[in-house]
């Protein structure tokens, strides 16, 4: 329990939880532990690994870990959170999604250890008499209960029937594994919830629903999220990982250890230890959070090498040993730096462009360019600077 306990929300209710964990073990049965992936977000980031790193303790408890990928409930799309209807997927691209989850979610997860399964499989093959029947068993005015809904409806924005249909083919998922316990984030607790209720009129035993908190991002705000660009995704380059790590706040680091790595309990006490005392520098701590989050996605030699490199261009100043080449073959001298740094990709647009020349962060060969309408010379090499981490030579031919 010290351990399923740690970084959770609320266990709803946990003395079911206590029950269902000693009747596993006298009965030698593993609980069936499920995680529903939303497929309409392929990309993962860190954020997403907290309920996945909830799901691996189960699994090293020797549970059975069930990973749903709601193919068949992508296309109606999970308004939580949202003032707005989902735009609704296909079929082919909440699979094409799903695929990308699960091959991203193996990071985390012991692959060999997870089921995997489609809602597709059972949602897919009910009537609609089966959906008036699913939907006989839950009102309106509970729907009504769950927040989001509420300031809609309150505030007379639109609420789509299918809308209310979301939580119930959640639920149905429940149902169709007979899942002991479920996990999410705290913005699902309604829609895990329902699973319960289901569940019971299935004539189900109902399942205990463990939420986790949302992790905030890099930017000390908002919730991580690729939208609002304060995310350290999975997938990215150590690099990048070591990079946006150390540019978190101190008030995160220690929420960051305990969410978003698997460090053991008594290591977890000495960061908190540590972080409290003052003669410990908070910035080495975080250095040390980069590293580790380097070797999880990466490896140990990557992150030595991804510090080195960091250590390289913001404390000596100097240029990475390898960035990528960018070749310019009409024989141009000169060049706007708005068009330059959205010929070679780093703005997707002038006026975004714009943005980073006017908050101090291009350079072109070392030299600062602060005029957002500055024409600038280039020769056969140039090495364009970005921001705090983008590095380009380009080659005019």
């Amino acid at each position: 329990m010290d351990l399923i306990r740690r970084g959770v929300s609320e266990i709803i209710p946990e003395d079911e939880l206590l029950k269902k964990l000693e009747k596993s073990y006298k009965e030698q049965k593993p609980l069936k532990i499920k995680l529903g992936c939303d497929p309409s977000r392929p990309d993962l980031h860190i954020g997403h690994s907290v309920v996945l790193r909830k799901l691996v303790q189960f699994q090293s408890l020797g549970h059975q870990a069930i990973l749903i990928i709601g193919d068949f409930t992508g296309m109606i799309g999970d308004p939580s959170g949202r003032n707005v209807t989902r735009p609704a997927l296909s079929l082919e691209e909440t699979r094409k999604h799903g695929e990308s989850y699960f091959e991203q979610a193996s990071k985390i997860l012991d692959k060999e250890k997870t089921k995997i399964v489609y809602n597709s499989q059972w949602l897919g093959k009910m009537s609609f008499e089966d959906v008036i029947k699913l939907a006989s068993k839950y009102t309106v005015a509970r729907m009504l209960e769950r927040d989001d809904f509420t300031k809609r409806y309150k505030n007379g924005e639109p609420i789509s029937v299918h809308e209310f249909l979301y939580p119930l083919a959640q639920a149905m998922d429940s149902v169709a594994i007979e899942s002991d316990v479920e996990l999410g984030g705290t913005d699902q607790k309604f829609n895990l919830l329902v699973g319960r209720d289901i569940q019971r009129e299935f004539g189900i035993e109902p399942q205990v629903i463990l939420t986790m908190p949302l992790l905030v991002g890099t930017d000390g705000i908002e919730k991580m999220s690729k939208s609002y660009g304060n995310y350290i995704g999975i997938s990215d380059s150590p690099q990048d990982i070591f990079g946006k790590t150390l540019s978190i706040s101190d008030s995160l680091i220690y929420t960051y250890y305990e969410l978003a790595t698997d460090i053991s309990n008594s290591d977890l006490a000495k960061v908190k230890a540590d972080l409290e005392n003052p003669e410990v520098n908070p910035r080495n701590i975080k250095r040390a959070l980069a590293k580790k989050l380097v070797e999880m996605y990466h490896s140990a030699e990557a992150a030595k090498e991804a510090e080195e490199e960091f250590d390289k261009i913001f404390i000596k100043k100097e240029i990475p040993d390898e960035i990528p080449l960018f070749e310019i073959t009409n024989g141009q001298k000169e060049i706007s730096i708005l068009d330059l740094i959205t010929t070679v990709n780093f703005a997707p647009s002038k006026g975004e462009a714009r943005r980073l020349v006017q908050q101090g962060g291009v350079t072109l060969d070392g030299e600062k360019i602060a005029d957002i309408s500055a024409i600038v010379q280039l020769k056969p090499e140039n090495i364009l600077k970005v921001g705090k981490r983008k590095f380009i030579k380009i080659i005019v031919k």
